[in-house]
């Protein structure tokens, strides 16, 4: 038996870090949105009990290091099950990109597995799970829209965004998003306005939503990375009607309401940067 499950990208609309925690992680405010651009997740019943994870990219490990294993390792023996699963992970989300790539092939995992060994959990079990594997998860379990809290599990759904085409850009640079936090200083620190970008998705305000976009740890990445900030001036440059790094980066993301304009964005960064694309929001969620 073989399930096939989706695993999308996500992009930070709006990104907010309020301070460090007591365990180390920090408290953040995040709203974040699934685009068009996706890995496809493969699972096929193993009765042997093993997991074993495969990929045709040289980038995705196949152990305990993969947020897909520890996914698949952490219902097994939650649920104590007996099978086993081979994991395939066709990998179209650019690696170390700050658009949860890895997170949402666990998330993919957490939600095909539950099928493939019929455990019927919910989907507020499965996100709580996801929240044991790392911050994103959770959030990518439903997909859709949501305002993410506390370190990103706490999860609030939102409506979607006006339709759009993204444009994204990744410079050919990976950034640990653990040195990115540990680099940053909040004493004087952007913060982006969290509670008008939510009010901007609920009155549907395309216009609002661009001009309320943020990221904390945008100044950090560009500090580290100034290829970041030259991709923000070449999207604005091209029309853009937003434009920000989403999550830790480095990828760089422009909202463009018109298909000639985007379309033209995308074109000249394609002699910019090799991984360039051009997609549609998503904007559902899983509710099964």
């Amino acid at each position: 038996m073989q399930i096939l499950e989706k695993a999308p990208a996500k992009i930070n609309l709006s990104l907010d870090v309020l301070h460090k925690r007591e365990d180390g992680f920090h408290e953040v405010e995040m709203v974040m949105t699934t685009i068009d651009l996706a890995d496809r997740i493969e699972l096929t019943y193993k009765p042997d009990g093993k997991i074993q994870v495969e990929s045709e990219s040289r980038f995705v490990p196949n152990d305990e290091r993969n947020l897909a294993y520890r996914a698949a390792k952490l219902l097994k023996d939650r649920y104590r099950v007996a099978h086993g699963v081979k994991i395939f992970i066709e990998k179209n989300i650019p690696v170390a990109a700050g658009l949860a790539g890895g997170s949402s092939d666990a998330a993919a995992v957490l939600r095909g597995l539950n099928r493939l060994w019929g455990l019927n959990a919910s989907m507020k079990e499965l996100a709580e799970l996801g929240a044991e594997i790392g911050s994103d998860v959770s959030f990518c379990v439903y997909g859709g829209t949501a305002l993410a809290t506390g370190r990103g599990e706490k999860i609030q759904h939102l409506p979607a965004p006006p339709p759009c085409w993204v444009v994204l850009a990744k410079p050919s640079v990976g950034v640990s998003t653990h040195s990115i936090y540990q680099a940053l200083s909040l004493e004087n620190a952007f913060h982006p306005d969290t509670a008008a970008m939510v009010e901007a998705l609920r009155t549907d305000s395309f216009e609002r939503i661009c001009s309320e976009v943020g990221n904390t740890l945008e100044a950090v990445t560009v500090g580290l990375h100034a290829e970041v900030d030259q991709i923000k001036e070449q999207m604005r440059q091209g029309g853009a009607d937003a434009v920000l790094m989403s999550g830790s980066g480095p990828t760089v993301f422009s909202l463009v309401a018109q298909d000639a304009r985007a379309q033209r964005i995308y074109n000249s960064l394609k002699g910019f940067c090799a991984e360039v694309y051009m997609v549609r929001m998503l904007g559902y969620r899983e509710t099964t």
